[in-house]
């Protein structure tokens, strides 16, 4: 039975994380009324959503990075209320430099968010309930995912779309006030590493920069892939004899943390591209309309929430290793379902898929978000925090820009298949990279190998 202020600390992160997954669907609805508001094309319309992207890429380590030395409770409230003040700026933007610019602050809040969700809750609730916590986060995230779509199409039949960014602001004070519940944390004494910071942003909007104009303009691609290397290269140089990388060398030099990180980026490809490739795939070699395509969707985020609260019981059960790898095995079956399913009038067959493929998704991100924790000692939370969004948006990036490729090169209802097959294969990837952890299982409970159980 959960404290009162154990009650209200989750309650500030859930809502907190709510904030950053509503804000993205909401945005992406208002596309076409945002770019019509504003008198610009479509394409420009976009940095409106790859500006925050970019944002909270670059703001995740560093997030964690800052949250060591200056408190984790002050940072995470402060990328709340910078989140907050970020969106009246949106709401109030009279142009889309400014709009764009005001993303790139919540981007920023966005981060520090993420970065620092689960692990105040792994010292508010303690190791024993960290894998409860973190299926909680999953089953919020997952039913936020679900309703932003539509919730966004409510709000811009009633209002303007700046009204997409206040009406938030509600659960923005509701986090706020419950923030005064979460534990403090001591800072490290440790200086703050600015010019590992500018390296660090330098690698990663060269690399997302790389990504993105791969389709249309692949030599350009290469040489920002170049420069991100150089940059990349610089800064493991540097951080490598640092006692917290903003990097975390020490934590991936961890075979259980390696392992971990490895198969979420390979998973969360799959997802990425298996989401993307299904509803192109629904309304051009299936044929269905957009809402049918919206109702199959929609079953993918569902299944996840329902699957969430009981992968951490089943991971007590049958090890976390196992089960990530039946999940992301699950996920792969899902999508290899829709690609290989001959194109009919029925959207039932993909909807089953897709519901395999939630269901197979909430197994595996679970207890391998808890392997990932708890591979990390409490201290270097933040930091494991940081890098566990950095690979989601990782393999979330480069499910995307392999779809893009494939719909530059082939037939768009040849590639949609095709994307589905190669999202199946990410996520059969991301069961056998979780089958090598088989032997490392993590032992529930305190007390029984040190505070937080063992990783052996």
């Amino acid at each position: 039975m959960m404290t009162g202020r154990e009650q209200a600390s989750l309650i500030a992160v859930l809502s907190a994380m709510a904030l950053v997954v509503l804000d993205a669907g909401l945005l992406t609805v208002a596309l076409p009324s945002l770019a019509r508001s504003m008198a610009v094309s479509p394409s420009a319309a976009v940095l409106a959503v790859s500006a925050y992207q970019v944002a909270l890429v670059i703001g995740l380590l560093p997030s964690a990075h800052l949250a060591e030395r200056l408190g984790y409770r002050a940072l995470f409230v402060g990328g709340v209320a910078l989140f907050s003040l970020a969106s009246i700026l949106c709401a109030a933007a009279p142009s889309l430099e400014l709009l764009v610019a005001a993303r790139v602050l919540q981007g920023l809040g966005g981060a520090a968010i993420m970065a620092l969700g689960i692990a105040l809750l792994r010292i508010a609730l303690g190791p024993a309930r960290l894998g409860a916590a973190i299926a909680w986060n999953a089953m919020n995230v997952a039913l936020c995912a679900a309703a932003a779509p539509v919730l966004g199409a409510f709000i811009l039949s009633v209002a303007p779309w700046p009204w997409l960014f206040l009406a938030k602001l509600p659960l923005a004070a509701l986090a706020l006030a419950a923030s005064r519940a979460l534990p403090r944390v001591a800072p490290t004494r440790r200086s703050v590493d600015l010019p590992g910071i500018l390296l660090h942003a330098s690698a990663a909007a060269l690399a997302l920069a790389a990504a993105t104009t791969l389709p249309a303009q692949p030599f350009p691609a290469g040489l920002l892939a170049g420069l991100a290397a150089l940059a990349a290269t610089l800064l493991i140089k540097r951080e490598r004899s640092r006692p917290e990388p903003i990097w975390p060398l020490d934590l991936l030099a961890l075979r259980p943390f390696r392992v971990a990180t490895a198969a979420s980026i390979c998973c969360f490809a799959g997802q990425s591209a298996g989401l993307l490739g299904l509803a192109f795939h629904l309304q051009t070699s299936a044929g269905h309309g957009p809402l049918m395509a919206g109702v199959v969707l929609a079953c993918w985020p569902l299944a996840v929430a329902a699957t969430a609260p009981v992968a951490d019981r089943l991971a007590r059960q049958f090890g976390s290793a196992a089960l990530c790898s039946a999940g992301a095995g699950l996920l792969g079956a899902g999508l290899l379902l829709c690609a290989l399913w001959p194109a009919t009038a029925q959207a039932a067959p993909l909807a089953l898929g897709a519901i395999m493929a939630g269901f197979g998704f909430g197994l595996f991100q679970v207890p391998n978000n808890r392997t990932l924790f708890l591979a990390a000692s409490p201290e270097r939370s933040a930091t494991a925090g940081g890098l566990q969004g950095s690979a989601r948006l990782l393999g979330q990036t480069l499910g995307s820009v392999l779809i893009g490729l494939l719909f530059s090169c082939i037939a768009t209802p040849i590639a949609a298949r095709m994307g589905l097959a190669v999202a199946a294969l990410f996520a059969i990837i991301a069961a056998g990279v979780s089958a090598l952890a088989l032997p490392i299982r993590a032992r529930d409970g305190a007390g029984r190998s040190g505070p937080e159980g063992e990783l052996s």
